[in-house]
């Protein structure tokens, strides 16, 4: 009888997402996050009157249309988010999302919280990865909005694991963005300055040779007293400035 070599009991752990391996680890959720690595970056961050997202889009060709491009969403009329990672599996958490939020409004007549509604999505992405035959969510979120409680950005990852920010990036060279967040970063800044340092986060994630254009973001905030609003190109220019 043949005794299965390291490898073959390592592929045993790789391949069952319930499993975790002799040193505590679920190699399904790690190759989750490690897809969540590869998508282009997206930022949330607080400012003084509201919560900004910001995100760069992957626009493979000049004949796709850029508005085609799905990485920031509308929640709720006070909640938006932003996904790397997988787009499908996005859009599936935040269909969930928007469920929710309508079936509050409706049981209760009352917008849904911000934390409340992240640990429902966190709750539906840790579940994934605790049965055999499901596999781990291969997207990171950064949700926020203002409800009764103020303002609010959390991250939830593939796990399922979740924590609440002041200011996040995920995707793509997220390293360098949060070292430029952590210094510039100030929570009583202005809408404008707020912008300016978003974009600045994504520009500093670039690799040196990779393009970036002002058409590939996606920008859109939320103040309070005041409704989910995408930033149009246009304004954004104007807004960013030189």
């Amino acid at each position: 009888m043949l005794i299965p070599g390291a490898g073959q009991r390592s592929a045993a752990y790789d391949r069952v997402t319930t499993m975790f391996s002799p040193k505590g680890r679920l190699y399904q959720v790690e190759y989750a996050s490690r897809i969540v690595e590869q998508g282009t970056l997206g930022v949330g961050l607080i400012y003084k009157n509201g919560v900004l997202f910001a995100a760069n889009k992957n626009i493979p060709s000049k004949l796709v249309l850029p508005q085609s491009i799905e990485k920031l969403f509308k929640i709720d009329d006070h909640i938006g988010a932003i996904s790397s990672g997988l787009v499908g599996d996005a859009r599936r958490l935040v269909r969930i999302a928007r469920e929710k939020s309508q079936e509050n409004a409706m049981y209760y007549e009352e917008k849904i919280e911000v934390e409340t509604l992240v640990k429902e999505l966190a709750g539906i992405k840790q579940l994934f990865t605790q049965y055999a035959g499901m596999r781990p969510f291969g997207v990171s979120l950064i949700i926020g909005g203002i409800d009764f409680k103020g303002k609010h950005l959390f991250e939830t990852e593939p796990s399922g694991a979740l924590a609440e920010y002041r200011a996040i990036a995920i995707g793509k060279g997220k390293k360098h963005a949060m070292e430029l967040l952590e210094k510039k970063f100030n929570e009583r800044m202005s809408f404008e300055d707020a912008a300016k340092l978003a974009y600045n986060a994504i520009k500093v994630s670039l690799d040196k040779k990779e393009p970036f254009s002002i058409n590939s973001l996606d920008f859109a905030f939320i103040e309070e007293g005041k409704e989910f609003q995408r930033i149009p190109p246009k304004k954004l220019k104007s807004v960013l400035g030189k």
